[in-house]
């Protein structure tokens, strides 16, 4: 009867919206942030450290080496105020900052040292003092807190479109669907050395491991209701620390909410880079935020506005490619064709010396081997109305064959911030509801 009863209350207190967000300021406050008057922002951060880890769990859970006791994770989610969408942006744990801190003047590094210097608070009020938007609640929690949360929740479901083989993580997964426990799943979303190698590209699993995890709570009611909610929400905080303005009820109303969304209404995004690798004396290989773009995405936020389809956020030019013309290994049989390929940035080898007498007719033609699409489409880009013809057994470097026609090359544009964290909808995101049923890790499984 006493659970019955609280289960009414609670759905009384979520239908009607009045259960207030703790930490929460009142718009007519003149002294409050402006961005927090729109919506409710959760921090959510992943810790690496191995304190209180024995060796035999360092070897089971692979994460072998020294913790730096900082924020290897860090998602900032914005539920918008009418609680219909919610936007997750992902702080790449090396992003250059200023800390929040009271000495003078201000120190900066990595966004992942707030943690190590000042833990949860210092960590909050720099990522407040970087984005100007409030932070309304926080959640940490470590390895074998997030291993327990997602075996608690009953596994997660994770894709990739080729094998994925980490030796630093531990993850070995062929291509296609997987459900994971608690285990595989830190392996996939803790894999940096891999195609592609670092952290936006890992931050990008992290976000489809999220979108994914979300789908499948929904499929099994496990977010139906008040109380399935409530159920939920007791498992995850068993494992997942809060501050002290985030209570049970928080995690309940927003598992509600996220429960009830349509995955079209959820949109994920990696602040955007302007520099991939600032080196910084004492620090080492940083990443610099591009300013306009980064500036943008927080006004969206603050603004209660989604960021997905905003120009300002992730302009997408006509020349835009797939994949860096600079890793794209190219044998071209034309001198001129060659240096103008090789001003377009494509790494170039010059055949024109073995060039044949007689040259087909037509357009150019793209040869290469087979499951290398992306990097054929960006050299297509750059020779227009050239043919492409998938060679079986042929080396990992294409080949471009000129013909009759006259060719024209054009530079093409890639963006690496569109490559591995554009702006994207949680539908176009993850693998569940795509007709691709989860299989066990490690068993054969078709490519998604």
């Amino acid at each position: 009867m006493r659970r019955l009863t609280l289960t009414l209350a609670l759905a009384s207190t979520l239908v009607l919206g009045s259960l207030p967000a703790a930490g929460a300021v009142s718009a007519d406050d003149p002294a409050a942030p402006t961005a927090g008057r729109h919506g409710t922002n959760w921090l959510i951060v992943g810790i690496d450290s191995r304190e209180g880890l024995s060796a035999a769990e360092k070897r089971r859970l692979s994460v072998g080496g020294k913790g730096c006791n900082c924020t290897d994770v860090m998602m900032l989610v914005h539920l918008s105020e009418d609680e219909r969408r919610a936007s997750i942006v992902s702080l790449p744990r090396d992003s250059y900052v200023e800390y929040a801190e009271t000495t003078q003047p201000a120190r900066k590094g990595k966004i992942n040292g707030a943690y190590a210097l000042g833990r949860g608070p210092l960590a909050v009020a720099t990522v407040e003092k970087a984005t100007g938007l409030h932070v309304d609640h926080y959640l940490e929690t470590g390895f074998t807190g997030f291993e327990q949360a997602i075996n608690g929740l009953g596994g997660a479901v994770v894709c990739t479109d080729k094998p994925l083989q980490d030796v630093n993580s531990g993850l070995d997964i062929t291509a296609g669907v997987h459900h994971t426990d608690g285990r595989g799943t830190l392996q996939y979303v803790r894999a940096r050395h891999i195609n592609r190698p670092g952290d936006l590209g890992r931050v990008r699993r992290q976000q489809r491991m999220v979108s994914d995890l979300l789908a499948k709570l929904r499929a099994e009611g496990a977010l139906a209701g008040p109380a399935a909610t409530l159920a939920t929400a007791r498992k995850l905080l068993a494992s997942v620390r809060t501050d002290d303005r985030t209570g049970l009820w928080d995690v309940v109303r927003i598992g509600w909410k996220l429960g009830r969304m349509d995955p079209s209404r959820t949109e994920f995004a990696t602040v955007p880079i302007t520099d991939f690798d600032h080196r910084v004396t004492g620090v080492g290989s940083t990443l610099i935020w591009h300013e306009d773009r980064s500036r943008a995405l927080w006004a969206a936020l603050a603004a209660d506005r989604p960021f997905t389809g905003d120009t300002r956020v992730q302009p997408r030019p006509a020349d835009l490619v797939p994949t860096n013309p600079a890793g794209v290994k190219v044998r071209v049989d034309h001198a001129a064709v060659a240096a103008a390929l090789r001003a377009a940035r494509f790494a170039v080898t010059d055949t024109s010396a073995a060039a044949p007498a007689v040259r087909h007719s037509g357009p150019p033609v793209i040869r290469y081997a087979p499951g290398r699409e992306d990097d054929a489409a960006t050299l297509a880009m750059a020779l227009p109305g050239a043919r492409k013809e998938v060679v079986a057994q042929h080396d990992a470097v294409f080949d471009v064959l000129v013909g009759t026609a006259p060719v024209g090359v054009r530079k093409v544009t890639y963006d690496r911030n569109v490559a591995e964290g554009a702006p994207v909808t949680g539908d176009h995101l993850g693998c569940v509801g795509e007709g691709h049923p989860p299989t066990p890790a490690g068993a054969p499984a078709s490519a998604p």
